[in-house]
């Protein structure tokens, strides 16, 4: 008896120990986001390390868009407001410029703004690389194409939200461009919580 406690025990310890270092979330795929350390509107340097332990929501955007970016930064306010309303203050917004030698911080600061966002607390509107990185990021981050069109100030860019579990894995991926998609995300969220 006294030999199977022997085993038992430590068996047991190791398990509880196991079992606390951390949840996994469940999505549609497990993409490990890369380490960043990017500018956000506020001249801040933010990295992934300050999103740890939250939910947070990315997208790739650029205030010279002609198609895309203006409904998703609207969609994107939609979300904050969504989020807010539903108690779900820790989760964290994340706005990638694909054009960050036009993209300012104050650029990003009025494009927001100029689709309807009146609080920036929780969203980070990215700029301060090269186009280089950006892309780099897309595809390797969120498995996302990114191109300059040729002859243009245009980028092709996904146009998905995609959701990033507490631990730093993209696990789901959304339309951006569509407003019932932002119910969708405040529904997994509160799901997995």
């Amino acid at each position: 008896m006294l030999r199977i406690l022997k085993l038992i025990v430590p068996f047991a310890l190791f398990l509880i120990i196991l079992s606390a270092c951390g949840e996994e979330y469940e999505g549609d795929f497990s993409y490990k986001v890369k380490d960043f350390t990017f500018t956000d509107q506020t001249g801040e340097k933010i990295s992934k390390d300050d999103f740890t332990g939250s939910f947070w929501v990315a997208d790739f955007v650029f205030t010279n868009c002609e198609t895309v970016c203006p409904p998703m930064t609207s969609n994107m306010v939609r979300l904050q407001n969504q989020l807010s309303d539903a108690g779900l203050n820790d989760v964290q917004l994340a706005s990638f410029s694909v054009d960050p030698k036009r993209d300012t911080p104050e650029a990003l600061t009025e494009f927001a703004k100029s689709r309807g966002a009146t609080n920036l607390d929780n969203w980070h509107l990215f700029t301060g690389y090269d186009f280089d990185t950006i892309k780099e990021f897309s595809i390797k981050s969120f498995k996302s194409a990114l191109e300059k069109v040729p002859d243009s100030d245009q980028f092709m860019h996904a146009t998905s939200f995609f959701l990033v579990s507490p631990e730093g894995n993209a696990i789901k991926r959304y339309d951006g461009r569509k407003p019932g998609d932002m119910k969708k995300i405040v529904q997994d969220i509160k799901d997995m919580q």
